[in-house]
């Protein structure tokens, strides 16, 4: 009776295995591409899940929003296939259960967007509205430094007071930015 649930909760669910926060670079030995640093970790869902609800889970996942790419059945990190839709994400899972059982979890490169978009909160009531002061760019820092080793490198632009993540485009042009307290912020 257990393994009956069992296998049918393992028919409904899928497994991702994410990665990210690190780099895809070349093995010294033979060149073949590989994920070096980041996180990894596996993520499970319902097979008939959405494209939209994948990511919002991504996003919780991680800890900020990404670019899912995944790797086909017995493919390598140089074909990585984006996957940007419903119908995208279906054609994987159908990729997936055509394959053999030994590939039962999907290999996904999670990075971030290369532009962060501005998304505006939802309207609300003037009650639920937050109007204390903003936190300082220090305290950001401070607050970041305090959680570093369970969110990605958060950047800082000190004229703007803006906080991105890697790659930002700030004012129209494009600007690298590293997070050392006490310091000109801007490269």
């Amino acid at each position: 009776m257990v393994r009956e649930i069992e296998s049918k909760r393992s028919n409904n669910t899928i497994k991702f295995l994410c990665s990210y926060g690190g780099k895809i670079l070349p093995r010294s030995g033979d060149g073949k591409l590989r994920y070096v640093g980041g996180l990894t970790r596996v993520l499970s869902v319902d097979r008939s899940i959405s494209y939209a609800e994948l990511m919002v889970k991504l996003g919780e996942f991680c800890g900020y929003s990404v670019n899912l790419r995944c790797q086909l059945p017995n493919g390598d990190l140089e074909t990585l296939i984006s996957i940007k839709s419903d119908e995208d994400l279906a054609n994987l899972i159908e990729f997936y259960n055509q394959a053999s059982a030994s590939s039962s979890k999907i290999r996904a490169i999670l990075s971030p967007p290369k532009y962060l978009k501005q998304i505006s909160p939802p309207p609300s009531s003037p009650s639920s509205i937050d109007l204390s002061a903003p936190k300082s760019i220090d305290s950001l820092v401070k607050d970041h430094l305090r959680h570093r080793s369970s969110s990605p490198p958060l950047r800082f632009i000190r004229d703007s007071g803006k906080a991105c993540y890697r790659h930002c485009h700030v004012h129209g042009s494009p600007r690298f930015f590293h997070n050392v307290p006490h310091s000109n912020y801007r490269y």
